[in-house]
């Protein structure tokens, strides 16, 4: 893994702990959510004549990209919707890298080094323990089981997106085609099962936010998709995760939940996990 995709992916982390958060901060998480994925499907068309597109992109693999995102996009609103952004976070981004690590090293062969599956492995584990002892009773187990359910949604898309981006004449067309599908299928599924009165009704504040979570979703979706065709499956992944640091202190400063010893122990541990995933390869 390069200097410059390491800097990118890092960058697509912050940005999807700051799309995250506007999520959770928002009103109706689901509204919320398939209004986010529409502005970004609105931007990604105004790209797509700059971008072009090829008979040579992955249609197949594109096809079920967009199921797995839009269904990710329902799970993970609902995780929002039951349970704190510092407990459901870091358990959807946890468990990913390892899933997409084991899946790359089958399907594709990409075997990490000694050095890259300690530091796959610190990621992981250190994200993961951010979220224990956050639960809340009833609803914090709902929480958990919606954010299980997105890290399995996660590391399918990661491994399909990969593909797809390797497989098309373009990785950035790719991703393109893909946020212009999923929005537009996320929006219409919440249309018909909210209303759409629903969406009459967002404030302004909302809309605010929604604004900038569409751009920051497909701003750090294109770069994720980039860096797949550049950088092992499993690298990125993991690389990706490091944005629970960001959602941590986003977390504790501008929703007060609680941070305490335990997170800051298992930051240094998400840290320790990206040095090694840099210098292991």
């Amino acid at each position: 893994m390069t200097n410059d995709v390491l800097l990118a992916v890092l960058v697509a982390a912050l940005m999807n702990a700051v799309w995250n958060s506007a999520i959770k901060i928002g009103g109706d998480k689901v509204v919320v959510m398939a209004l986010t994925t529409l502005v970004g499907s609105v931007a990604s068309l105004l790209a797509l004549p700059f971008i072009g597109v090829s008979l040579a992109t992955s249609w197949e693999l594109l096809a079920v990209s967009i199921v797995l995102h839009t269904v990710y996009h329902l799970v993970l609103a609902s995780a929002y919707q039951h349970g704190d952004l510092g407990h459901v976070y870091p358990i959807a981004r946890g468990g990913a890298p390892l899933l997409v690590t084991l899946a790359a090293a089958t399907v594709l062969l990409e075997l990490p080094t000694v050095p890259e599956m300690i530091g796959i492995a610190c990621l992981s584990v250190g994200v993961l323990a951010i979220a224990v002892g956050n639960r809340r009773g009833e609803s914090g187990r709902r929480g958990t089981a919606y954010a299980l359910l997105t890290s399995a949604m996660i590391a399918s898309y990661t491994l399909i997106d990969g593909l797809g981006a390797r497989n098309s004449a373009s990785a950035l067309q790719f991703g393109v085609l893909l946020t212009i599908g999923d929005g537009i299928a996320t929006a219409l599924i919440v249309v018909m099962w909210r209303g759409r009165s629903a969406f009459v009704n967002t404030d302004l504040r909302t809309g605010l936010l929604i604004s900038l979570a569409g751009i920051m979703q497909i701003g750090a979706y294109w770069i994720a998709v980039w860096a797949y065709a550049r950088a092992p499956l499993g690298a990125v992944s993991a690389l990706r995760e490091s944005s629970v640091l960001f959602v941590t202190l986003i977390s504790t400063f501008l929703l007060k939940e609680r941070l305490g010893m335990q997170r800051i122990a298992c930051a240094s541990l998400v840290l320790i996990g990206i040095v090694l995933v840099r210098i292991g390869h």
